[in-house]
């Protein structure tokens, strides 16, 4: 988020003295000639090395805060994972919160990505159980690579601006569940719609919760489970449609 960068950004390099970069050279101030006029004045090349320490260190505290849990996770621990020392880390990011929130903002906008592609209207041209497969294995992928993800969005220790942030994408999602199904079951009142979705979305956030607790043969299994529950239970509401109206016409395995 802005203020966790802002304050990630205020490293040695602008306390108006040379500083040392992480390899041990010096390189100008932000008021000499030679560096130029604020962040957009600095080395192209010094922009690389910074925004690939930072992901060393983003990627690194993914792994702490998987390991540990955020509350056990520190930023010594984050430093000793990414191979530098806490000083260096120091130099981008002030404290474990604003690593928390830089993590969290990056998966949260990948995940805005990931649902925002697998919730598209003309997915409700495809049978009932190759939509569930097109909607649900990217986001079930998404997940399983991303474990901090579920990390870095549970508890009560996690900073605030996460957690609101989170609350919005969950209403998001809610919100293109119920279209994707209103859609798919025209038929439907939308008040029933509305529960449906509602329903749905618990029941694929538990399921999610048993995959991601499995690795291997035994995940792809829930995973399995998972899209069996979901199919069982939306598969009725394709044929039980009101007197009159002519059902959706579905494949069903």
């Amino acid at each position: 988020m802005p203020e966790a960068r802002a304050g990630a950004a205020a490293t040695p390099a602008q306390s108006g003295k040379d500083t040392k970069d992480d390899q041990g050279t010096r390189s100008p101030d932000a008021g000499s000639p030679d560096a130029g006029s604020g962040a957009a004045g600095r080395p192209r090349r010094r922009q690389a090395r910074g925004e690939a320490r930072i992901a060393q260190l983003l990627e690194a505290a993914a792994g702490v805060f998987c390991s540990s849990g955020y509350n056990g996770a520190s930023t010594n621990a984050i430093a000793r994972e990414a191979g530098v020392s806490p000083g260096t880390l120091y130099q981008f990011f002030p404290n474990k919160e604003a690593i928390a929130i830089e993590l969290g903002e990056q998966l949260m906008h990948r995940w805005r990505e990931t649902y925002g592609a697998a919730f598209v209207v003309s997915h409700i041209e495809l049978p009932l159980d190759r939509m569930l497969d097109t909607v649900l294995d990217p986001l079930i992928a998404f997940n399983c690579e991303n474990p901090a993800f579920a990390v870095l969005t549970h508890g009560s220790e996690i900073p605030g601006v996460i957690t609101r942030e989170h609350d919005i994408l969950h209403a998001s999602m809610l919100t293109r569940t119920e279209q994707l199904l209103g859609a798919y079951l025209p038929e439907l009142p939308a008040d029933q719609v509305a529960r449906t979705a509602a329903m749905a979305f618990v029941l694929f956030k538990a399921g999610l919760d048993l995959v991601m607790e499995h690795e291997g043969e035994e995940r792809e299994a829930y995973i399995r489970e998972l899209k069996s529950v979901m199919y069982r239970y939306l598969e009725p509401l394709v044929c039980d449609t009101p007197d009159g109206v002519t059902p959706a016409r579905i494949d069903t395995p």
